[in-house]
């Protein structure tokens, strides 16, 4: 019962890059119009060829490689997804097929873009309980093919891409390397993010999710920073959902967060949903602007008005 940890992290996106300018083609819009509202300036597109779980296992195999692992070193997989169309088998099957994990337990978890830390949260709580040994869990989003790509509201957030994290037993006598979760929903409200419909499309009420986000969010993510033992302050890093910049930087400064690196990859990868905080997470590590050991707060929300945040130790 010693908890567990991350081991390591990895993501990727497509090669495609869409640009303002390249949407200003499309829609009525333009460079300024984007970044002054939303902060983004380009984001990644996946092609017709390249599925959800496509993305997903390139960002979990290299996430195994970072761990020193195998595939048969698995044994729970979990995909945080919302943009699964079919319905079985489900994205966590289809990733462990392309991997070659062995019989795992495999578990989508749609909580839109609140998913990856509900999906870390239950790795967590299953290698705690010694239901699971070591976990891949994996945020992947392909956006691209539920937006509608006439409505200048929504096209211009979106991007495509997964990230993954190994997640292991904690050594004994060390100290958990993933802290409580504080998750919850505003279901009432599930209406101010939606992915309906047949064709599915995505939709949003980008007012009403701004205020929740910028009024109600910042005490919570502060809870979540309390459940780990840990002061706003003593955070080396926060990564938010990558929603928009004009939500994630007055969420950040409102938690008081005042000597961590704060993610920012909604201004080259757009919002990828549950791919979000892993990408972000995963670049973080990456280029090395978070020393190993240092607490890092991960802070989905969304779809559904649903939240989950912790503390992790970087791997």
């Amino acid at each position: 019962m010693n908890g567990s940890r991350i081991a390591a992290v990895g993501h990727y996106q497509p090669a495609k890059v869409l640009t303002n300018e390249d949407l200003a083609g499309l829609v009525d819009t333009s460079d300024e119009w984007i970044t002054s509202r939303v902060g983004i300036r380009t984001r990644h597109i996946a092609g017709p060829d390249e599925p959800v779980d496509e993305l997903a296992a390139h960002a979990a195999a290299k996430a195994l490689a970072a761990a020193g692992l195998t595939a048969g070193d698995i044994d729970l997989v979990l995909v945080a997804t919302s943009t699964a169309i079919d319905r079985s088998p489900n994205m966590a099957a289809r990733v462990a097929a392309r991997l070659g994990v062995p019989s795992p337990a495999a578990m989508d978890v749609n909580v839109v873009c609140a998913g990856f830390t509900h999906a870390l949260a239950t790795a967590d709580h299953a290698v705690r309980a010694g239901a699971a040994t070591r976990a891949l869990v994996i945020g992947a989003d392909k956006m691209s093919e539920v937006t509608d790509w006439s409505d200048r509201t929504t096209c211009v957030l979106v991007g495509d891409g997964a990230g993954a994290a190994v997640v292991e037993a904690a050594a004994p006598g060390n100290e958990p390397g993933i802290g409580p979760v504080l998750w919850g929903s505003v279901p009432e409200m599930g209406h101010a993010v939606r992915i309906e419909g047949t064709p599915p499309r995505f939709a949003q009420e980008g007012q009403s999710v701004y205020r929740w986000a910028t009024t109600r969010l910042p005490a919570i993510a502060r809870q979540a920073c309390e459940r780990s033992g840990l002061a706003p302050e003593d955070l080396a890093a926060v990564v938010l959902h990558q929603a928009n910049l004009r939500i994630i930087e007055p969420l950040a400064a409102k938690i008081g967060a005042v000597n961590a690196v704060v993610a920012r990859d909604v201004v080259d990868s757009g919002n990828t949903s549950a791919a979000s905080i892993p990408i972000a997470f995963s670049k973080l590590v990456e280029r090395g602007e978070i020393s190993t050991g240092g607490p890092v707060l991960l802070f989905g929300f969304g779809g559904n008005l649903s939240y989950a945040g912790q503390v992790v130790r970087c791997p």
